[in-house]
């Protein structure tokens, strides 16, 4: 968390950490459903977002309607297994990101792109409010070509609005889905377990009009 006065910059790929072979240990279990927070999960969907500190985003997923499970991790880098040190130095190029498994029998993903949307601040590039540096980078890691195209088109219509409100261009990566690595432990479900935890992610106040592209 935090990070004023940090770099804002990714750095070449030659000059990131070269990590390891080794995954992060983890308790493959939900602090606060108790589901997994790996595996298969047959007829489920998955998708990644960046949002800013991932403690208070993976917070706002875990409970919505039809959202399986939720894990934090990394993403969009280059160091294969980073820790935490790593990615906050900015040595990895990775993203803070939050993987939501979701069931499309009970969600879509357009609503879930809407919570993306609503609450955060996809304008400000490398940051997300005091929190600066490149893993707060917006981001959204799609899991195929239709969720691809779906992510597109809402930031078009987020983007009409957000200009309405007098904010300036989205700066969101949306990207096919990278390698995705868990984070340590303790930061699995951090706010269940630290309820008073730093949480800096706050939206524009801007509603989002998912659903106008195909009324």
């Amino acid at each position: 968390m935090f990070g004023l006065g940090k770099s804002v910059d990714l750095v070449p790929r030659e000059r990131t950490v070269p990590g390891r072979e080794t995954e992060m240990a983890l308790i493959n279990r939900h602090f606060v459903t108790a589901r997994p927070l790996k595996g298969e999960f047959p007829g489920m969907q998955r998708v990644l977002f960046g949002m800013g500190c991932f403690w208070g985003v993976e917070r706002m997923f875990w409970g919505l309607p039809g959202v399986y499970t939720t894990a934090v991790g990394y993403a969009g880098g280059a160091t294969p297994n980073p820790t935490y040190k790593e990615v906050c130095a900015g040595l990895t190029n990775h993203n803070e990101v939050v993987l939501v498994v979701f069931d499309p029998q009970q969600t879509s993903f357009e609503a879930l792109l809407k919570v993306f949307w609503e609450n955060h601040d996809p304008t400000q590039g490398m940051r997300q409010g005091n929190d600066a540096g490149t893993q707060y980078r917006s981001g959204i890691y799609c899991a195929d070509p239709v969720q691809l195209a779906a992510a597109q088109d809402s930031k078009a219509l987020f983007q009409a609005k957000l200009r309405d409100a007098r904010y300036g261009a989205i700066t969101t990566e949306i990207l096919p889905m990278p390698a995705f690595y868990y984070a340590e432990d303790y930061h699995q479900q951090y706010l269940a377990k630290n309820p008073d935890g730093y949480c800096g992610i706050g939206g524009t106040g801007v509603t989002c009009p998912i659903g106008l592209a195909t009324a």
